[in-house]
């Protein structure tokens, strides 16, 4: 079969991860192997730098410095949280055929996927040969049909490595301590903060997802039982947690509500949350040491904190990608599908099943309405690496004297 003989750029969209630059320096020294592909271009800002005609000849950077790139948190080229409509993929599509580009490589999320649709659609129907091909991306690991998502294991492997920290602190001058966690309709990253517990009274003691509804009634007396059974509580929250109308928590116990430009409550970046949270437990259980924190964009950003398997995987979808392109001729999303006992496959998907709509937690993740499951933690354990082993002291008593 003749090969597609063309340019490809590579775009990137959405929130970054700490691993996302590693699926786009996969592609590119991938695409090094394949003489068909004549240059490789880099979209500056997305596909809103895209239309702008804002590219780089990636083609021309050195494999050193894309190996550091590749370790490096955010994205390289960076990135547009703009979604596009069809009038802008149009836009895309005729950038994209002005410059002689036959390869379309969009890392990004839902969005993005439906992006990649639209464009393969205009260029179906003008006839002109591309290859369009969506690379997944999302700290919330909210992609439909593949296992998990680039960007979520070192994500996780932070939130637990910051649990386990909190709970370090939290049990040396004890209190009530609520963590903010990302992810507006699904809770697989504030789940990962389970793996701070080591020992029966380690935090969090209690973590509430988007997937279930959210009840202040029930959140006061659950902080009240673990506060009376430990001397402390340890609580982790989606800042998508809903109540039972489906409705934003923050948006009833908030007066002002911040709204981006999409019209969505403002979750990320906000410390309305765990403002609201702590005050509530002030108020009703009248605990005076109280402290929350918003995790915020550490979470995606932190360089100190990588799982060596989302890297990993992060490189190969950029390359698998790539590959497809250049052998197969096909147009799609990649997916990682979970194998053995831990191993994984990169398949290609339809773009439209992965396009637009989201995941959220099954059911058998989540444990009542504030904890989740063993069958949760041996999903996720694979995908944080290694994570840090801490201890107490073990020595017996002295007996007292004066005080018997």
């Amino acid at each position: 079969m003749e090969k597609l003989t063309g340019k490809a750029i590579i775009a990137m969209g959405g929130g970054p991860t700490a691993v996302i630059n590693q699926s786009l320096v996969g592609a590119v020294l991938q695409a090094r192997q394949y003489s068909h592909i004549t240059q490789f271009y880099g979209a500056f800002r997305g596909v809103e730098g895209l239309v702008e005609e804002q590219m780089v000849n990636l083609s021309e950077a050195t494999s050193h410095n894309l190996e550091m790139v590749g370790k490096t948190p955010g994205a390289g080229i960076r990135s547009t949280r703009l979604k596009p409509d069809e009038e802008f993929c149009s836009r895309i599509f005729k950038v994209c055929k002005a410059h002689g580009i036959h390869y379309f490589f969009y890392i990004g999320g839902n969005d993005s996927a439906e992006t990649c649709r639209i464009v393969n659609t205009f260029a179906r129907e003008e006839g002109y040969e591309m290859r369009v091909l969506h690379i997944p991306k999302t700290i919330d690991n909210d992609l439909r049909v593949t296992d998990h998502c680039p960007g979520y294991g070192s994500a996780a492997k932070f939130v637990a490595q910051a649990f386990m920290g909190v709970n370090l602190d939290n049990r040396s001058l004890p209190g009530v301590y609520v963590g903010v966690v990302m992810g507006r309709h699904a809770g697989f990253l504030t789940a990962a903060s389970v793996f701070a517990r080591k020992y029966d009274d380690d935090g969090p003691h209690l973590i509430y997802v988007p997937e279930k509804p959210f009840s202040s009634d029930e959140f006061l007396a659950s902080v009240d039982e673990m506060y009376t059974k430990y001397g402390r509580a340890i609580i982790a929250v989606s800042e998508g947690i809903q109540d039972e109308h489906g409705k934003p928590v923050i948006a009833g116990l908030v007066k002002e509500i911040e709204r981006d430009a999409h019209g969505n409550i403002q979750l990320s970046g906000s410390t309305s949350l765990g403002d609201a949270l702590t005050g509530l437990v002030r108020e009703k259980l009248k605990i005076k040491r109280v402290r929350s924190d918003t995790f915020g964009y550490l979470q995606r950003s932190f360089l100190g904190c990588v799982s060596e398997v989302d890297a990993h995987e992060a490189r190969e979808v950029g390359e698998r990608a790539v590959q497809i392109a250049a052998w197969h001729s096909a147009d799609g999303s990649i997916t990682i599908e979970r194998v053995g006992d831990y191993g994984v496959r990169y398949n290609l998907t339809p773009l439209q099943e992965v396009a637009k709509e989201t995941k959220s937690m099954p059911d058998e993740f989540i444990q009542g309405a504030n904890n989740v499951t063993t069958e949760f933690k041996n999903y996720a354990r694979p995908l944080l690496g290694e994570i840090p082993v801490y201890d107490r002291i073990h020595a017996p008593r002295v007996e007292k004297i004066l005080n018997p």
